[in-house]
Formats: structure tokens, sequence, C-alpha cells
């Protein structure tokens, strides 16, 4: 803070002859110039000089005098320069593209800035140690502005993880270190850490492998932005390859690339996760690990075989977190929970565990299994890859490259063992479905995971690969169909009100469905349509199960036994339990998704029934992975 006096005509007054001359020049025009409250209350008020009333001190007349240094108000300054940066260019810009609430901000933001200043104008300590008091409580005053609102808005629901506020400064000197030691060889915006846990260095910038690493990062990078789970690099043709991405279980094209520049692509990938470059046809998998300042550190599985048409590499971001869900939401209604859980407390029969392909049959299984206390109970799974360590579960490889591996005799190895549980990733041939047909119903529980669309059809592919309707019959204990769909981004969703025939066809109440959602993709910015930043536009963000739970009980034995499947369906149906899609049409009332989702997962059941592949017979040549 600067105090200057000038005097406007030219007089010196000493000290001492200041009083004496007040009188004299009364018509003097003095001049007050950037002197604070704190300075004026500490100035005795005893004499007059025209407008102004000043105490005794020296003056010089036509000079500028500064009470306080310089270098205090740039210092006092300081803090406010980097708080306005940081909400102006972050916080700012944060709540405006969340919609946070960012008048409602800007108004905390003044509330804290005015604190800071009136502790600097009103603190009654002088000298330095006033100087320090107000520049740290300052200082204090308004980091822990910054710091309300990053705890605030990293707990709101619509901003998605990448996206949340990171106060981590070290984490951010370590990766400008990085950025550093990057330049000296070729700029690269991933972090990829190889299956030898060391970081892959990129080449240098004049070198075909930089501009092969260029490309292998873009692809990553891309499918990140548009939140896939899994990346396909396959053959579209002899000269063309293809990338597709997954994003919340729908398969989305992406660009096309020369064949030599794919496979220079899928090489780079497979050196990375440690796989073999020379081998084009047998299947391998390693990992990685890749991050970048846009994007958190993600656990990338290749996948990488041969083909007719040349070579496959899908990636899959983060398989172990996938499948890792508590049971509680996988999407049940809170009957279906219950029942599932009292299936739980008893140890016979089996349980079929139905979905199409990428429908979460593997985090379903697990979930299953989880619900058993792996302490009390001896607990095992049969599974082409283990997905993600459970923990106190024996988990058993299969190891399809052996030329003498065979599924079934791994099962029937496992059940004859009397453990308490077995889930069982697949049914590939119909030895395994008479090895499991065969076991100790009364002292064993099985989940069997199968391909199939609905709980009759899981049924239906069971006694035709048993063989026997009777024995297949008998060890049955309830079914588990489901499928996964699309929710709806609550940032952008549209709610409209469904005309009376709509309801009608769906069979919805007119009187109790008022409004229905509908995927929105846009957001209004400042009065303009815009992107949706939390889905980018697709309008669904994230995925969950609508499931159908059927326990079989002796009328439905019956039914299997005849191979009766009408009078199954009919025995069900009394039940008045929701199958799936009636549990998909009450997640869409319940706004949660829409009804062309709903129509999407129905519509591509009647597509695989059409092609006659939900109750074919198990092949009985050696398993194919799900």
């Amino acid at each position: 803070m600067l105090v200057v006096l000038r005097q406007r005509n030219h007089y010196n007054l000493g000290i001492h002859q200041a009083s004496s001359r007040l009188a004299a020049h009364a018509q003097t025009t003095w001049q007050l110039e950037d002197i604070t409250v704190l300075e004026m209350m500490m100035l005795p008020m005893t004499h007059s000089l025209g407008s102004l009333t000043l105490g005794s001190m020296t003056l010089a007349a036509g000079d500028a005098y500064i009470l306080v240094s310089w270098w205090k108000a740039v210092l006092l300054l300081a803090p406010f320069i980097g708080w306005a940066w940081v909400i102006s260019t972050k916080l700012d810009k944060h709540a405006q593209r969340f919609f946070l609430g960012q008048e409602k901000w800007n108004l905390i933001h003044m509330i804290f800035g005015v604190a800071a200043l009136a502790l600097i104008v009103l603190l009654p300590v002088g000298g330095i140690v006033g100087l320090l008091v107000a520049f740290f409580g300052a200082s204090i005053i308004l980091g822990i502005d910054i710091l309300v609102f990053a705890s605030v808005a990293n707990k709101d629901d619509r901003i998605p993880e990448h996206a949340k506020l990171k106060l981590n400064m070290s984490d951010v000197a370590a990766k400008r270190e990085e950025k550093k030691a990057a330049k000296k060889l070729g700029s690269s915006e991933l972090t990829i850490v190889g299956a030898n846990k060391m970081k892959i260095a990129p080449p240098e910038k004049e070198s075909t492998a930089y501009a092969v690493r260029l490309a292998a990062e873009e692809i990553l990078l891309n499918a990140n932005e548009a939140r896939a789970s899994q990346i396909d690099i396959l053959p579209v043709n002899p000269e063309t390859y293809g990338v597709s991405m997954l994003v919340d279980g729908v398969r989305q094209p992406g660009e096309q690339l020369p064949q030599g520049d794919a496979i220079q692509i899928i090489d780079f990938w497979k050196k990375a996760a440690g796989l073999d470059v020379t081998d084009r046809r047998r299947k391998q998998s390693g990992s990685i690990d890749a991050s970048s300042e846009s994007m958190s550190t993600k656990n990338v599985k290749c996948i990488s075989s041969g083909s007719k048409n040349g070579m496959v590499l899908t990636m899959i971001f983060n398989p172990s977190k996938a499948v890792r869900r508590d049971p509680g939401e996988l999407g049940m209604t809170n009957s279906q929970y219950e029942m599932v859980k009292e299936w739980a407390n008893e140890t016979q029969g089996i349980v079929l565990l139905a979905a199409p392909n990428d429908n979460g049959r593997t985090t379903t299984m697990y979930s299953m299994l989880k619900l058993h206390d792996a302490y009390t109970s001896n607990i095992q799974t049969i599974e082409y890859e283990t997905e993600d360590a459970i923990e106190g579960v024996k988990q058993i490889t299969f190891d399809q490259t052996q030329e003498d591996a065979d599924f079934a005799t791994t099962v029937r190895s496992s059940l004859r063992r009397d453990p308490d549980v077995v889930g069982v990733c697949d049914l590939p041939d119909a030895s395994t479905a008479k090895n499991i047909a065969n076991s100790d119903h009364d002292r064993t529980r099985v989940y069997l995971s199968l391909k199939s669309d609905d709980a009759i059809s899981a049924i239906q592919l069971y006694v035709r690969g048993v063989g026997d309707a009777k024995l297949a019959a008998a060890g049955l204990h309830g079914v588990v169909a489901q499928k996964l769909l699309r929710t709806l981004c609550n940032n952008c969703k549209v709610a409209y009100q469904p005309t009376p025939e709509m309801l009608k066809k769906l069979g919805l109440p007119a009187d109790k469905v008022k409004q229905l959602f509908k995927k929105g993709g846009q957001v209004l910015i400042r009065n303009k349509p815009e992107i949706c930043p939390a889905c980018n536009g697709i309008g669904y963000e994230g995925q969950t199960g609508c499931f159908g739970v059927f326990p079989i009980g002796d009328e439905e034995r019956k039914m299997i036994a005849s191979e009766n499947w009408t009078g199954l369906r009919t025995a069900m149906r009394k039940r008045s339990l929701p199958s799936v899609q009636q549990a998909a049409l009450r997640k869409a009332v319940e706004g949660v998704t829409s009804i062309e989702e709903v129509s999407r997962i129905s519509s591509s059941s009647k597509s695989r029934k059409s092609g006659g592949s939900s109750g074919s017979k198990p092949a009985s040549s050696k398993p194919q992975p799900a």
C-alpha cells in the first residue's frame, strides 16, 4: 500500500514549522493519493489544512513521499493474483462446463476474496510481524476457497472421473520432469509402462518408429476420450484394417488404416505388452499401463491372435475393474437381490447364469460367488482366463493351448473333490453339461455361465447338452438371465410426455406414467447448443443390468423333464416374476434408460433367435472361449 502526499505550491514545511504555517497556508490545496484507511486511522487528527486534517509531520511541497514500502504491496498482492488466475482459468470454466452454478460460485469466491482483503486492512498488528500475518492469513483464506470448490465439485455425480479436480502438486512436478526428459527424445503424450514394469521411452523424432508410436497413442487416446472399454484392430479387407471401439456395450466404428500401418501399430503394442512379435497366429495376451495428463492410469490388456485374413489385436481397458462389482450394484430389483441372497445360504443344485456375449456374464458369476462365505466354504472357479482375483476362491485356469486339453475333464476333476461351490465360466460341449448334471447336487452348488438370450433358452441349451431331460431337470435350482443396457446421461437427458397409443403398445398404465426420458447429447451453454461434455454427445453414460431371476421348483422340473416349454413359460408367468424385458421397461419408467434402449436389447434377442443360435446344441469339439 502506498501513501503519497503532494502539495501543488512549492513550499517546504519542517516538522516543527508545520503547525505555525497551517493558518498562513489555509488556501493551499493538498492532494491525497492512495492513502489507506489503516494509515489514516494511525494519523493523529490535530491540525486542519484546508479540507484535510493531519497531525504533525514533515511534508515537502511538490515531492511525493512513500510512507509504506512498495515491496510490501507487491507481496500482499501476490496471493490475490494467483487466486484470481486459478478461478478465471480453472474453477469458473469447470463450473460452467458441468453446470455447477457458476453465479453461485462466483459469489462464494467474492466472499472469500473480501474476507482476505478485510484481514489485511483491519489487522491491528503492525511492522514485519503484521505484514507476515496478513500475507499468510490471506493466502490461507484464498486457498480454502479453492479447496472448498474442488471438494464439493468432485462429489457431484455429473462430473466423470477423468474430469475431477486434482490438487496433488507432487504429481504435477513429476509430470513436468517427465516432460523435460521426453523432449530430449520425441514428444510423447502417453506414458507407457510395459510388461517388465519399465517405462517405454519414445524413439527419436526423425525415426519411423516415432511415427508408429504417435499413431498407436492416438488410437488409445481417442478411445479414452470416447469412454471406450475395448478397442479392436482387425482386417476389413486384404488391404485395409479397421479400428472399432466398444462404448457402453455398443460397437462404435472408428478410423481405417492401410494394412502396413496397422501391422506396425499392432506390433508396437505387442512388443510393449511383452508378446512375441514374430508369432502372428497363436493367441497371446499381456498387459501394459498407460497414462497421460488427460487420462488417468489405465491397465490395458492386449490380446493378439491370427485369422485367415490377418492379425487381430484386442485392447481391454481395466479388465479387472470391469468385472469387479458388488452384488447389490448389478441392477437387480430388491426382490431379485433378496432371492439370490437366499440361494447363497444353500450349497446344493445348479444355477444357470444366462446372457449374450459382452453382457456381464463374468461379472455376475463373480458377484454370485461373493455372496458365499469364502472362509467357511470351499469355492472354486474354472475359467479360460482369470479376469479378477477373488479373495478366498481357488481359481483354476484352463489352458486351451495344450494339445490334450479338455474342458470337460477339468470340470469333472474339480467336481470330484466335493467343493461347496463351483463357478464354471462356459458350456462349450456336451461332455461338460453331462459332467455337471452327474455331479453330487446335494453337496455342491454349481453356477454355470452360458451364452443365451433368456431363461427358457438357457434351460433348453443345458438340457440338450446333457441329452437327458430328466437328469438335467433333477439338479436345476434356478436361472438368472440378464442383459446390459445403457443408462441415460443425467446431464443431458430429455423428458417428454408419451402418447396414450405409445403407452398402450408398451403395456404401461396411462394414468401412472406421466413422462419418459430420451437421450439428449447436447446442452445449452450461453443459450447455444453444444455437445454434452459428460457423455461426448452420445446421450448415454455407463451401463446397468436388467435381470430375470426364476427359481426352479417341483412344478418347473416336471415341465423341463417332459420338455414342455410352453407349460414352463406359463408356470414362470404364474409366479409374476419380471422377465429381462419387463425389468428393462421398468428402468425406462424410472428414467434410468430410454424406450429406444429397451427396444435395442429386445430386437437383438429377436435377431439372434431368428438366426437359430439361442437353442443350438453345444459342440462336441474342443472348447472355445465365450
